[in-house]
């Protein structure tokens, strides 16, 4: 069996009485969904991020559409974020009706070069999205100067950034409201969809719980806004409160793999992961760039090592968003990075062995180059 990219089967293997007690806790509670375990996890989850409120969801796509939703974005309105992410990122823009607007990225972090902001701003721009990409923070300290200064509201992308922190503050804790992913290969994953909002406002919080029940606030009565069923089950609730009790301990597995491939690949000719100003890097995916990418990705898949590319496609390339009207070349930067980064190995019980076995690799690889 080869070295993957990402696999659970060792952290499960190590958690697995955990995991089935809580299974076991949910199906004997008598209880399945919206009960005690969602509210705990939800408790759990906001106090660590020093905020009031959290509502989980069913998975991070929709954390995202409702909490545009919350927000008051809609049919319209324009919505500033990046086209180096996810699909689903912007796949939640347009579902409220809303019109991506798209910047370019920093070409040693690929985050969202902030300074562009003002340069896309119109009388429609309603919210910025910035999504805190790889595991570490966009620039929020301007970022949210120019929502203040054109009245934005902000919400933020956390679904790669769980524990990141910017000069001490955690991702997810200085916008409007911030999403949370907890898909299977996240930092905090679960074992199947889910995800979360927080927020530090009350209404945008009774808003948020309000849609992802259909928009009711008593049962079978739809109060305002209608809303659809995204609501987090009880399995997985218990199941992320536990392991939410580990997440500062997969942060340092974390850290201590990117430091190992730090040393291990240096002066080899990749680029390795650069770390931005006041950030504390959670390392979701440790990726390194190479102008021969698709060669060392088949070379490394030939020795049985499957790397990845986050992303290879930009979302403004996309045949699903050709009604934007963009085009190659409208994001230099972006399009530039796609075509040459890749993902090494990241997960925390990827042992020392396996890391230096695809460290190895690379670097014999690259020397043949």
């Amino acid at each position: 069996m080869g070295i993957k990219v990402w696999n659970y089967l060792a952290e499960y293997d190590a958690e697995r009485a955990d995991i089935l007690d809580a299974v076991d806790t949910v199906f004997r509670s008598g209880q399945l969904i919206l009960g005690q375990r969602v509210g705990a996890f939800e408790r759990a989850f906001a106090d660590y991020h020093g905020v009031p409120h959290c509502a989980g969801v069913d998975n991070g796509t929709n954390a995202l559409v409702l909490g545009l939703r919350a927000l008051g974005v809609g049919r319209g309105d324009e919505v500033i974020t990046v086209a180096n992410t996810a699909a689903p990122t912007v796949i939640a823009i347009d579902a409220v009706g809303a019109k991506p607007v798209f910047v370019d990225v920093h070409p040693e972090t690929y985050l969202m070069d902030v300074d562009r902001i003002p340069d896309v701003i119109t009388e429609r721009t309603r919210c910025l999205l910035p999504v805190h990409l790889y595991g570490q923070c966009v620039d929020l300290t301007a970022l949210t100067g120019h929502a203040s200064a054109h009245g934005l509201a902000v919400l933020e992308d956390c679904a790669q950034a769980h524990g990141a922190r910017q000069r001490g503050r955690l991702a997810g804790t200085t916008g409007d409201a911030a999403a949370f992913s907890f898909y299977p290969t996240k930092v905090l994953g679960a074992y199947g969809d889910a995800g979360a909002v927080i927020t530090s406002t009350a209404a945008v919080d009774a808003a948020l719980r309000r849609l992802r029940y259909y928009g009711m606030e008593d049962r079978y009565y739809v109060e305002a806004t209608p809303g659809h069923n995204s609501r987090l089950d009880e399995v997985h609730a218990e199941i992320l409160r536990r392991k939410l009790t580990r997440l500062d301990d997969y942060l340092s597995a974390r850290r201590a793999i990117a430091a190992r491939y730090a040393e291990g690949l240096a002066g080899t000719g990749l680029v390795l992961p650069a770390l931005a100003d006041g950030n504390d890097h959670v390392y979701y995916l440790y990726v390194v760039r190479h102008p021969q990418r698709d060669r060392i990705l088949a070379e490394l898949a030939a020795r049985d090592i499957t790397l990845n590319v986050s992303y290879r496609w930009p979302v403004h390339t996309m045949k699903g968003f050709a009604h934007l009207g963009h085009r190659r070349g409208d994001l230099p930067v972006t399009e530039r990075a796609a075509d040459e980064i890749f993902s090494l190995p990241m997960y925390p019980t990827l042992t020392k062995s396996e890391q230096d076995l695809v460290v190895e690799a690379l670097r014999e690889v690259l020397a043949g180059l």
